[in-house]
């Protein structure tokens, strides 16, 4: 069974990626029974019969809008966010507006070419479940959720920027 990073912690990945085939389309494609991630446009053309079961997530593509989601993000227990390569930060967004605007609360998953650097800043956006590439050693890329000690801005998991949270002590009046 393949590993993920789920809430800092690698852990087996009891969820099926579904992928469209060539030629295959969105309504007519079979969702098999399991958990099952189905792409943007499949939860899209088969909302209906989808809605109804628990152990469906969505995966998005980095020139998808998770706005089309609507009111579901609320049932959804997982939302992927494909990595068509590393270069491509479109993903950073879509996370963040699913947790701040959209307020998804459930796991939001990193999947495609996902490596140890881009770790710490993806959990900054409301990443907790990482789906790494299969080249490179799972155990290296947890070291990357604390590359860092501390942040200056703000951001998912950091309400207050830093100069708000520092303590100094109170300057010496003058006589």
């Amino acid at each position: 069974m393949p590993k993920i990073i789920k809430d800092k912690t690698i852990v087996s990945d009891d969820w099926m990626l579904l992928k469209l085939a060539e030629g295959e389309s969105a309504e007519a494609v079979n969702v098999p029974t399991g958990k099952q991630i189905v792409p943007l446009a499949v939860w899209l053309a088969q909302t209906t019969t989808l809605k109804t079961r628990s152990d469906i997530g969505v995966w998005i593509a980095s020139d998808e809008r998770a706005e089309v989601l609507g009111d579901a993000v609320a049932s959804l227990p997982l939302i992927a966010i494909d990595f068509p390569s590393f270069s491509d930060g479109r993903g950073y967004s879509i996370a963040y507006q699913l947790r701040a605007r959209q307020g998804f609360e459930g796991e939001l998953r990193a999947i495609g070419d996902v490596l140890r650097d881009q770790l710490f800043y993806m959990q900054r956006v409301g990443f907790n479940a990482f789906a790494t590439r299969p080249d490179r050693s799972i155990d290296d890329a947890l070291k990357g959720l604390t590359d860092f000690s501390d942040t200056y801005q703000t951001s998912w998991d950091q309400k207050t920027p830093l100069f708000r949270r520092v303590t100094r002590p109170a300057a010496e009046e003058s006589l």
